[in-house]
């Protein structure tokens, strides 16, 4: 008796009906910068350099977490990658860099080319929505190492900024104001709490309805990262941004002093503030404290904008204008590189 691959668990014919499935999709996401095709060892790709006086790349890396659980349970995998993309490109603008091009990474316990097809979707949504090229990727079937219907995606993400226009720690002053850009939901943070309190604590059911979502409750869980890039990237162009933060897991509390410097901190009266119904919810269904809340979830606030008060006008009337919604958050006060939240 001989062994083949496929008696070990690897199925190579899936993987090139993969490749075929994925190969127009992936397309889409192509400027005239990608001068490569699928299967190459490497992706190429020649950024357009002019109006750049000392090009910068920037680079990040991420994944979606435990929210992969709840695309299981679904067998929902179309938007995961939306998630995937949202988390790299976010993080790379707030250097103030534009997105070039981006690579995944999804290893599997057993290779479905329809249900991976799935998941490039998302990813090539994603793309397309944070303007960068698909110019690569890799998926591994590991049979043993995950269940036969679980995978993991993990992105990379490659931008470019000018020198002079970098975002970096240090800009920011005491007086300069904030504003949180909102959120989608929960993004891609916090889904190890999330799955305690619906399957542990309260047996919910992903497919219920809920009244105060007007969504099914896993619709809700699963709704994609916002992709913030074509956002913020005008206001970066036209205003003086001091700062930006990405609003990830352990919420506004680590996150916003990740941009301050010694002796600047953040006091926001919340009192006022109306949390999205997922948070509420979440909060009650699992009796979480208030702060613990603003601890792990962004709550609602998914990117928060510092800049000059001289340029607040200004860029509030161009968010304004292209219906982008957002909350006054204050100013930069005396601190100890920290967020204090009062009326929680």
């Amino acid at each position: 008796m001989t062994l083949s691959y496929k008696d070990a668990g690897v199925d190579k014919e899936a993987g090139y009906r993969e490749v075929q499935l994925i190969k127009n999709l992936v397309k889409k996401t192509f400027s005239p910068s990608v001068i490569t095709d699928l299967g190459g060892f490497g992706g190429l790709f020649k950024p357009d350099l002019r109006g750049l006086e000392e090009p910068v790349l920037v680079s990040g890396t991420d994944g979606v977490g435990t929210k992969l659980d709840i695309a299981f349970r679904m067998d929902k995998h179309d938007t995961i990658g939306i998630d995937a993309v949202a988390m790299c490109a976010n993080d790379i603008l707030c250097q103030g860099a534009k997105p070039l091009f981006f690579l995944d990474y999804i290893a599997t316990g057993k290779l479905v080319p329809e249900k991976m097809a799935q998941i490039v979707e998302g990813v090539v949504e994603g793309c397309l929505q944070a303007d960068m090229a698909l110019i690569g990727g890799e998926t591994a079937e590991m049979p043993g190492i995950y269940q036969t219907n679980h995978y993991d995606i993990a992105g990379f993400a490659v931008g470019i900024v000018d020198k002079k226009k970098m975002i970096v720690p240090g800009k920011v002053q005491i007086g300069d104001k904030v504003i949180g850009l909102k959120s989608s939901g929960l993004h891609s943070n916090g889904f190890s709490l999330v799955r305690k309190i619906i399957f542990d604590l309260m047996n919910l059911d992903l497919n219920a309805e809920i009244e105060e979502l007007g969504m099914t409750l896993g619709e809700a869980l699963l709704t994609p990262t916002r992709i913030y890039i074509k956002d913020v990237l005008p206001l970066i162009e036209q205003f003086d941004i001091h700062g930006i933060a990405h609003i990830t897991g352990g919420g506004i509390y680590e996150n916003l002093p990740r941009v301050l410097s010694e002796g600047q901190g953040l006091h926001w009266d919340v009192s006022a503030y109306q949390i999205p119904a997922i948070f509420s919810l979440l909060e009650k269904w699992g009796n979480v404290a208030r702060k613990e809340m603003f601890a792990t979830f962004n709550m609602g606030i998914g990117m928060v904008l510092i800049l000059s008060p001289r340029d607040l006008e200004g860029v509030l009337a161009n968010l304004d204008s292209r219906a982008i919604p957002y909350i006054d958050m204050g100013e930069v006060v005396p601190g100890d590189k920290d967020v204090q939240l009062w009326g929680l």
